[in-house]
């Protein structure tokens, strides 16, 4: 059926550092209706995140209730957080308690970061109800293998004294015994989906240690100590449930969170931007549209590894919208593999500039960008 007027989808993660995802959102709708009026498009908004920071933020944006609680931070003090819901659906973003944006340069201890308040928020969703829980995994300062969220669930994790471990990865070095027997009986009778844009394993070249360590504060020793800890994690948990996911694609996001909720949480590990599109309506806003608009802050071989703009790209290619991406920063390498895709990359700086200006700019630079592409798009240049 032919469409009666032109529908534009503006569905961009955030700009990191500039803008919200809302905020983007409501710049490249500006942009437009810059040169198109009101009347001349219908807009659809919906703000993307891919399962790091923002993700709740994109949910509430959507229409979900934020509910906010105190939790611990990957140091163990004390902060507020926040999840999101909607009936018995609850979103729980682990940068939100256990983040690296909690903890200031000079504080990171990676070796003993906890995610226990990550664990403390999935408790909270299940106290208001949820039977499905999306945990977004990403913009972790943890590499524990998401042993704090599981010992706030209540499993218990033994050395071979039979003490409790310490907090953090770099304990589970003497790991020696897991005891499930008080995992909170709820969990058996909840969906858990963990959403993320790492497909790496829990551990070896490749996993959660040595690819993303570093970006915490890891030294060269403390990746080799904390790769062999989440080593000996996997080993004891494959005799404990019978079970090995240590090189289940996903395993290694979040420090190794993703590890923890598919082998103790059963959940199932997931495209974020594609799960979170597909939460917040984006296909069936995609079925109307005439053209999608979508950015993030630097469009790059990170990009391609599953970031927002290409799960917004896949699920327009589905409905056959074409689809135009504004980035801070536009790699030519990403451009051209997007643009295989069916997208269109649109750098939004219009001429040369720090990158604090571009940041401390982005909404009018964002706006502007949007409003030219526009042009372009009516044939008024």
């Amino acid at each position: 059926m032919p469409r009666s007027e032109p529908v534009a989808v503006i569905a961009p993660d955030k700009f990191k550092g500039s803008l919200t995802a809302t905020k983007a959102a409501r710049a490249i709708a500006e942009g437009w209706r810059a040169v198109y009026g009101r009347r001349g498009y219908t807009m659809i908004l919906v703000p993307m995140a891919d399962g790091g920071e923002g993700t709740v933020e994109a949910f509430v944006a959507n229409g979900y209730r934020r509910i906010t609680c105190a939790a611990l931070d990957p140091l163990g003090r004390g902060v507020d957080a926040a999840f999101a819901l909607d009936g018995t659906t609850a979103v729980v973003e682990l940068a939100a308690a256990s983040g690296l944006a909690r903890i200031r340069e000079r504080d990171r201890d990676v070796r003993f970061a906890s995610s226990a308040g990550t664990g403390q928020l999935i408790l909270a969703a299940l106290d208001a109800g949820a039977k499905t829980i999306v945990v977004g995994l990403g913009g972790s300062a943890t590499n524990d293998g998401g042993v704090g969220i599981l010992r706030t669930l209540g499993v218990r994790f033994y050395d071979d004294n039979g003490h409790d471990l310490a907090p953090g990865g770099a304990p589970l070095a003497r790991l020696a015994r897991i005891d499930v027997s008080n995992l909170d009986k709820r969990v058996a009778k909840t969906k858990f989906v963990g959403a993320t844009d790492v497909f790496h394993g829990l551990v070896g070249p490749y996993g959660a240690t040595t690819v993303f360590g570093p970006q915490k504060g890891a030294t060269p020793e403390d990746v080799r100590e904390l790769d062999k800890a989440l080593e000996r994690f996997a080993d004891v948990t494959a005799a404990t449930l019978g079970r090995d996911v240590r090189e289940a694609p996903g395993s290694g996001a979040a420090g190794g969170a993703g590890f923890a909720l598919a082998a103790y949480l059963n959940a199932e590990l997931r495209r974020g931007a594609e799960l979170i599109g597909t939460l917040c309506g984006l296909p069936a806003a995609l079925a109307r549209a005439t053209i999608c608009l979508t950015g993030e802050g630097s469009i790059d071989d990170q990009t391609l590894g599953g970031k927002t703009i290409l799960g917004v790209a896949m699920l327009a290619r589905h409905a056959r919208v074409p689809v135009v991406a504004f980035g801070g920063t536009v790699t030519s390498a990403a451009e051209l593999a997007l643009r295989a895709r069916g997208v269109t990359c649109v750098p939004i700086a219009d001429g040369p500039g720090t990158l604090e200006d571009a940041i401390k700019d982005g909404r009018e630079l964002l706006k502007r960008a949007a409003t030219r592409t526009a042009l372009l798009m009516r044939g008024g240049v």
